[in-house]
Order: structure tokens, then C-alpha cells, then sequence
């Protein structure tokens, strides 16, 4: 597992600020631990799609796809993958001590552990595109509920989709909290059209006004 510092820092809402030497040390440490107590497991299932009454259909699941955004996405999709991931309870638990005895501490290692559940979705995500193109089709970018207008109770229906508790230990609550809470669920489309966007990130995102859109950040 890798922790790409200028992540964590634009999570940490820092735009091109120098950072002195303690908070790099700090963020080195932060971002170390997050790896060693880190158990990440991911899981996914691929499903042809069926379109009826303006809906998207995966047949051999109940997930029925209706919010605009997603459609979008998955015009030229044959197939949908749909994917979960988590980095455990040990992190859940180490972010509740390090919030009540280490406030600072607390922020950065929650930044670390965000930024270490992307990179195990990107991991997957490589591994999904290369086994797609085996049967020469291309993959979107991946969508996770919440984004745009697909809406968040979608991360439920994609959890009991995959049966992901029993697979990764992955549920959620009536709100829509996952636990543990480092935790990614998403959709991917497989097509045999390419397309322009491969990657997730913030110059897909129609949230401009997203505190934590990117706009750099460097280490000394």
C-alpha cells in the first residue's frame, strides 16, 4: 500500500502552502501506521446490463439503476462491475482513540486512511481494466454512491448486491454509514467503446465548491 502525501494534504485543505519539517515527520508517521494496521480487502461482481422503462437493469441481481448521472456514465456499457472495498475495523478503532486523546494527530491519520481506502480502489480498478481488456472492452471511470445525483442509499443495494458482509465484513447503517467507515463502494461500466475518462477525480466532480477539490499541496 502507498500513501501519496499531496493527497492527504489536500485533504487536510492545504492549496500550495509550504509545509515545515514537524508536520512532514508527522504526516510520515501518520501515513506508516495507516499502512501497518490497514487489513484492506476488496470485492466485485460484474453483471450484463438490461435497459427497460429508462432504467438499467443487472440482470442476476436486484440492483436497478434509475439516477441520471449513472446512466450517463454507463450509456455505451454492456456490463457493470460493481465494486467494494475497506481497510478494516483496526483503523475505525485507532482514528476513535487518536480523536479523543490526539486531536492533531486524529485529523492527519484520518487523512492518511482516506487517502490509503482510494488507493486500494485504484488497485482494483487497474486490476478490473486489465482484465477487461482481455475481452477487449474499456472501462469508465468509477462512480461511487453519493457522487453527482446517484444517490447514497444506492451503497446499501451495492452491499447486499456483492453480499459484502459476509465477504469483507462490510455493512451499513439506516443512514448510510459504512463500517467500517474507510470504506468505497462504486460502479464501473465495461464497454467496447473507449472511454475518454479512465480515472475518478476532481475535474469529473460537478462539485466545484468541494472543500477538498484538488488545488496542489507540497512537502518541503
Amino acid at each position: 500500500m502507498e500513501i501519496d502525501k499531496k493527497e492527504v494534504l489536500r485533504y487536510l485543505g492545504y492549496k500550495h502552502q509550504k509545509i515545515n519539517k514537524n508536520m512532514t515527520l508527522l504526516i510520515n508517521d501518520c501515513a506508516r501506521e495507516i499502512i501497518d494496521i490497514s487489513k484492506s480487502s476488496s470485492t466485485y461482481e460484474i453483471f450484463d446490463i438490461e435497459r427497460k422503462d429508462d432504467q438499467l437493469f443487472l440482470v442476476g441481481s436486484t440492483l436497478v439503476l434509475k439516477d441520471k448521472d449513472i446512466k450517463s456514465l454507463l450509456i455505451n456499457s454492456e456490463k457493470c462491475v460493481v465494486m467494494a472495498a475497506t481497510l478494516g475495523t483496526k483503523v475505525d478503532s485507532t482514528l476513535a482513540y487518536y480523536s479523543r486523546f490526539d486531536i492533531t494527530k486524529g485529523v492527519i491519520m484520518d487523512a492518511c486512511a482516506s487517502t490509503a481506502i482510494e488507493y486500494v480502489c485504484d488497485q482494483l480498478q487497474d486490476e478490473i481494466m486489465k482484465n477487461a481488456l482481455k475481452d477487449d472492452l474499456h472501462i469508465t471511470t468509477r462512480y461511487s454512491p453519493g457522487y453527482g445525483d446517484f444517490a447514497i442509499q444506492n451503497g446499501a443495494k451495492i452491499l447486499n448486491v456483492l453480499d459484502a458482509y459476509k465477504k469483507i465484513g462490510l455493512s451499513i447503517t439506516e443512514n448510510s454509514i459504512m463500517l467500517p467507515r474507510k470504506s468505497v463502494t462504486a460502479i464501473i461500466g465495461l464497454s467496447k467503446v473507449a472511454s475518454l475518462n479512465k480515472h475518478t477525480g476532481c475535474a469529473f466532480c460537478k462539485n466545484i465548491g468541494c472543500e477538498f477539490r484538488k488545488d496542489g499541496g507540497c512537502c518541503e
